[in-house]
């Protein structure tokens, strides 16, 4: 296997979250194990966290709430690397009923990060920093 950095897609990191299908839950778990034992993180974007955090509600019908939980533990967990924009926005008291929610903060995050102003028809994005509503 060459070596990393690596960076988990949706499809392994819903593997690792749900836990089927079980052989490729199981080849999951073994990469991300022999990344931990050599000392690696592999790191998730805020990308697929989002495409997750979607997939968990839709496809597996996990509630919102559970769904933010489930991703924080997974952020917080061994071996896992995820931005500090993801990290700090998973961890807001009541996110699963904040407006704007998880995936607007994401992207307006973005947005500061790169030095610019978000613009969007999201009303509830007013109260956020650099952010222009329409």
């Amino acid at each position: 296997m060459s070596a990393g950095p690596w960076e988990l897609d949706t499809s392994v990191v819903m593997r690792l979250l749900v836990g089927e299908p079980l052989p490729q839950y199981r080849r999951a778990c073994d990469f991300l194990e022999a990344q931990i034992a050599d000392g690696q993180s592999v790191h998730v974007s805020d990308q697929v966290l989002a495409e997750a955090y979607f997939a968990l509600q839709s496809f597996y019908e996990i509630s919102k709430p559970e769904a933010l939980g489930v991703l924080l533990k997974f952020v917080e967990g061994n071996g896992i690397a995820a931005t500090a924009l993801a990290r700090e926005i998973l961890a807001l008291p009541s996110l699963a009923t904040a407006k704007p929610g998880f995936v607007d903060r994401l992207i307006h995050g973005a947005s500061q990060s790169a030095g610019h102003t978000l613009v969007t028809f999201e009303k509830a994005a007013q109260k956020l920093p650099a952010t222009l509503v329409l």
